[in-house]
């Protein structure tokens, strides 16, 4: 029986938009976490059977697949293909799952999933022009848009709805992320991202090698003074929501016999894999039935995941999902989210696979399991066990 393994998991700090990292080409920002993740295992890429890349704005910059633009621009070899995939932001971890998936069809011997964002240089909805704007009449009589005064699916909107629907204050959201912020301040001052991160080179000759997003001096009284995000919304505000971000980061997947045979460790054996598809008004309470179809295909039990990484698109998701899943806070985005962290929309899935795999070795949990929500009314999860 095939296992399909993790050996390594890296990504880059996160910028803050027009940040630090808004001065690096996203090819270039892809390119190398790409090169790194090869380096630092002393792996011959031209093993590499597929490189696979979660990208939401395939448009300009990142236009005309972004991971094979990254793989030539690092100058690894030209016979090793590349593909651009857009579930929202679930990509890179749909690329994951698409990679570990190969594995164990025995398809792919290796494969690196990744994924990018620049929302600095390639702006959030780029994809959407004036003409041919990606509504029909037919989208418009099933789903009252109109009633919301949207033109399309709206995730601020559905971040709002969930709160309401499970009785969630802005206190409790405001609170939400100021916990985010402090643990993802806690982690950095403990170097506890150390492992998965690998610094960025910038034009200018310096390197960025921390996160930008983390405000470890934000207080609840300066959460509680921001506005709502749009003008007809009341408890969603840029404090309680992820941030946009710039970003890459990178999962190097194989089979399990030949990580041994190259004198590689495996790191985490792929579980289970779960997609699922919800209200698009909504939109965002896929994390929920995700985690219970992840769970229900492997056969294990909530109580038997030690760590849970559930992104933080908006505070309200994660709440809802708690509710609903009654975990213990102290196994739920341990080391901050992306509140505090930031959302390069394409490259957090992977980003949060590098995240739970270090916390999982550094508390020495068994199993852990990611869920992200997505645009349009989706959600993919996964279980890893630590090996």
């Amino acid at each position: 029986m095939i296992d399909a393994v993790i050996v390594d998991a890296i990504r880059t700090p996160i910028g803050r938009r027009r940040g630090r990292l808004a001065a690096v080409h996203p090819i270039d920002l892809l390119a190398g976490v790409l090169r790194q993740i090869i380096e630092r295992n002393h792996l011959n890429p031209e093993l590499v059977d597929d490189v696979i890349v979660g990208c939401v704005d395939q448009v300009g910059e990142q236009a005309v697949n972004i991971g094979r633009n990254a793989w030539l621009s690092a100058g690894l070899p030209e016979s090793v293909p590349a593909v651009t995939i857009d579930r929202q932001c679930g990509s890179s971890l749909q690329a994951v799952h698409f990679a570990a998936q190969g594995v164990l069809a025995g398809s792919y011997d290796i494969a690196i999933a990744a994924g990018v964002e620049s929302m600095s240089r390639v702006p959030m909805m780029s994809t959407v022009q004036v003409q041919g704007f990606p509504v029909t009449e037919a989208l418009r009589r099933r789903y009252p848009l109109d009633k919301y005064n949207r033109q399309f699916f709206d995730q601020a909107l559905g971040a709002e709805l969930i709160a309401k629907q499970w009785n969630l204050t802005r206190q409790d959201l405001d609170q939400f992320g100021l916990e985010s912020h402090r643990r993802a301040h806690n982690a950095q001052e403990a170097g506890l991202f150390a492992r998965e991160l690998v610094p960025v080179p910038l034009p200018d000759g310096t390197e960025i090698l921390r996160d930008e997003g983390i405000r470890p001096d934000t207080t609840l009284e300066k959460m509680r003074s921001l506005p709502p995000a749009f003008p007809d919304l009341e408890v969603i505000t840029a404090g309680n929501a992820s941030q946009i971000s710039d970003g890459a980061s990178a999962t190097l997947v194989m089979r399990r016999d030949l990580a041994e045979q190259l004198g590689l460790r495996p790191r985490a054996r792929f579980v289970s894999f779960a997609q699922v598809g919800v209200d698009p008004i909504t939109m965002l309470t896929g994390p929920i039935p995700a985690t219970r179809k992840v769970l229900d295909r492997c056969g294990l039990s909530i109580d038997q995941i030690d760590l849970f990484e559930v992104n933080e698109a908006f505070a309200s998701v994660v709440l809802a999902w708690q509710q609903e899943m009654d975990v213990a806070w102290d196994k739920v985005n341990v080391n901050g989210g992306a509140i505090a962290l930031g959302h390069p929309l394409g490259a957090t899935g992977t980003r949060i696979m590098a995240t739970l795999l270090n916390a999982l070795e550094q508390k020495q949990g068994h199993y852990g399991l990611v869920a992200i929500c997505e645009g349009g009314g989706m959600a993919n999860a996964t279980v890893i066990e630590r090996l």
